[in-house]
């Protein structure tokens, strides 16, 4: 778990200095623009929408997303009643045990409905949201649906077991949930917020609080639904892979960039080091696509504390919490992992680099276009870098790490079957107490 040094192998370093220096510049340092509200001031880290009376109001609506690669891609999606179009769904936060309530407004031309797996007590209108059947006995939607153009259904649950949670449409799931209407339910204990679930070994810093929602999209499933023509559900092939909305590198884009206005949320992991008396970073990984994701943070373990609501814990009630470098997310489903970022050595004047550990070499360390790196020529977080030859453009701003997250699929991690783009982000940790300010 403790990581101190940047270890890679040359290719590895390679490839993580490509990713750096193609993505960050101009975005991780980026101010965000946007919406107006308190909410841009917040620049990474998961964004809540929560109120006092558990009741949210949701349109689902048609719009746009952009990629990396110029493309610009029909979507459907959930967004905050009279708010522009969205992707992901806003991020709904709740209370163990409150009654919720969601009010669905259907602006799309088909019936949409809202599933809340994991909850209980689900009614729609009033009444148990069961499945609905047409005359023929064919399942058409598994919960009563909005109807098209004007539709309304309220919702209303009973928030589940402390986690992460997906909400969906359940009508023609197939489609629409590759159209986009997904979003996150966040259900916290209702005794102490600060923690992910109720066990007093879940307490993490309100400050780092990470969510990192996974899907996929097939473009061309989108363009025949944005065309209203048919489509062989048979041949879908994803092309793009999303964190958040996004696909890498605009994943290290800020909350609410004003260049992506219809995918507001980042997914840059912004960590400090772990000393004693500190509370670790949570991150939660939620699976909205259709097949397995396994994502891997390079350069550090996570602690597994909780799967689709549930703590780890055994038979007995013990804690059965466990590390591991790979997240495996299977479709619907929700990991929650603490981080600790432990630094072994520190910028201590006469602190010796131990003698087995080897520095990349300058010319593992600088890629194209143009002669720039992004590591410090310093081991030690917050080290002074170290000379550099001349016309080399030192871009690492005050000695920090960069480290990558990504699909282990690695056919998830392309924009359109391009390298190093999709399901990708950056986990940056800073030397302890952050960057100072210029």
């Amino acid at each position: 778990m403790t990581t101190t040094l940047f270890r890679a192998s040359t290719r590895q370093r390679t490839a993580l200095l490509s990713i750096v220096v193609v993505a960050l510049l101009g975005l991780v340092l980026a101010i965000p623009g946007g919406r107006g509200n308190a909410a841009s001031l917040q620049q990474n880290g998961m964004v809540c929408q929560s109120n006092a009376g558990n009741t949210f109001s949701l349109d689902a609506v048609a719009g746009y997303i952009s990629t990396p690669d110029g493309n610009s891609i029909y979507a459907w999606g959930y967004t905050g009643s009279g708010q522009q179009f969205q992707l992901p769904g806003p991020v709904l936060c709740v209370a163990s045990g409150a009654r919720v309530t969601v009010v669905l407004h259907n602006r799309l031309p088909e019936p949409v409905s809202l599933t809340f797996p994991g909850q209980s007590d689900v009614t729609a209108d009033g009444l148990p949201a069961e499945p609905q059947l047409d005359p023929g006995g064919n399942l058409v939607s598994l919960t009563p649906a909005a109807p098209a153009t004007s539709g309304t259904v309220t919702y209303a649950f009973t928030a589940g077991t402390p986690g992460t949670y997906l909400y969906e449409s359940g009508t023609d799931v197939t489609k629409q949930r590759q159209m986009g209407l997904y979003g996150a339910l966040v259900v916290r204990p209702a005794a102490d917020a600060g923690k992910a679930n109720d066990r007093a070994d879940s307490a993490f810093d309100t400050g780092r609080e990470f969510l990192l929602v996974l899907s996929e999209i097939d473009p061309a499933l989108h363009s025949a639904v944005e065309r209203r023509r048919a489509f062989d559900y048979r041949t879908v092939k994803a092309r793009y892979f999303l964190i958040n909305g996004r696909s890498m590198p605009d994943t290290l884009a800020p909350n609410f960039a004003s260049w992506l206005p219809s995918q507001p949320y980042g997914a840059l992991v912004h960590l400090e080091p772990f000393q004693p008396g500190d509370r670790p970073a949570l991150i939660r990984y939620l699976n909205a696509g259709s097949v397995n994701y396994p994502f891997h943070p390079h350069g550090n373990n996570e602690t597994v504390i909780t799967r689709d609501g549930a703590p780890m814990v055994d038979t007995a009630g013990q804690d059965a919490s466990f590390e591991k470098f790979l997240i495996d997310v299977g479709p619907g489903q929700s990991v929650d992992t603490l981080n600790r970022w432990q630094q072994e050595y520190q910028d201590i004047p006469g602190k010796q680099i131990p003698a087995d550990i080897a520095l990349p070499q300058l010319q593992d360390q600088i890629v194209g276009p143009g002669t720039e790196t992004w590591f410090s020529e310093n081991p030690y977080l917050g080290g002074k870098p170290g000379a550099l030859p001349p016309g080399i453009v030192q871009n690492n701003e005050c000695g920090e790490y960069y480290h990558v997250a990504h699909s282990h699929a690695l056919d998830q991690a392309t924009n359109y079957g391009a390298s190093f783009g999709g399901m990708m982000t950056l986990i940056r940790i800073d030397p302890r107490g952050g960057c100072p300010t210029p």
